[in-house]
């Protein structure tokens, strides 16, 4: 899989001309972004953790406008979702599902009988009177240096309120922590089943594929 660094500076058109370099060693293969954003039939709609000027923009048509290929855009967290239920650890439930995804910050992706509900950012909700991902996510565990016994206690805190809220009846935990799931898994308390995400970090990029595959669909 081809990589790249993120574009140094981090402007929209650096970012799509580092993604039309990556996207041309498959030429012939749809095209499928995920990020950390609200998306709205391929336009930005937030910014949290990415590049403020991306906000307004149609990320799907700039990309598109480089290769020539057509160019589907969506939220990371239900992109990571996507790959979970279609072939990974919510692969066949037929009821609520939950995808929590703990990295820079908390994505979350719900699917009801397998249909997404997109761009829930519950990694925005209050927990404890602070925004839940500067409580409980990856990387305020790294910022703060928490051990797992008191990280795990945050994201506690965070999954006390999914599941009071949502009712999910199970909930994947995914992201870039979750290849450390046998240390914290053991320590997480829910009324809904948890299990770790099988693709584990790489979820968000097999689900923007899988977008890609399905082609564009309104939002």
């Amino acid at each position: 899989m081809a990589t790249a660094p993120w574009p140094q500076p981090p402007e929209p058109p650096n970012l799509f001309d580092t993604l039309a370099a990556l996207s041309a060693g498959h030429p012939d293969a749809p095209v499928g972004v995920a990020l950390p954003s609200v998306v709205q039939n391929g336009v930005v709609r937030t910014a949290a953790n990415v590049n403020t000027a991306l906000i307004g923009i149609d990320a799907g048509r700039e990309l598109a406008a480089r290769i020539g290929r057509p160019v589907v855009v969506l939220n990371d967290a239900d992109a990571a979702g996507l790959a979970e239920v279609h072939i990974g650890a919510a692969r066949g439930v037929a009821g609520s599902v939950m995808v929590l995804t703990f990295g820079t910050g908390i994505g979350a992706a719900m699917f009801i009988g397998g249909t997404l509900v997109p761009n829930l950012e519950l990694g925005h909700m209050e927990i404890n009177g602070v925004e839940a991902e500067h409580h409980a996510s990856a990387r305020v565990r790294t910022a703060e240096g928490l051990d797992w016994q008191q990280w795990a206690e945050r994201v506690n805190d965070y999954l006390d309120a999914i599941n009071h809220l949502f009712w999910p009846e199970l909930i994947v935990i995914g992201g870039g922590v979750s290849d450390n799931y046998a240390h914290f898994g053991p320590l997480l308390r829910s009324r809904a089943r948890l299990a770790p995400a099988q693709l584990g970090p790489a979820a968000g990029v097999v689900g923007a594929a899988l977008a890609a595959a399905q082609g564009p669909k309104t939002t």
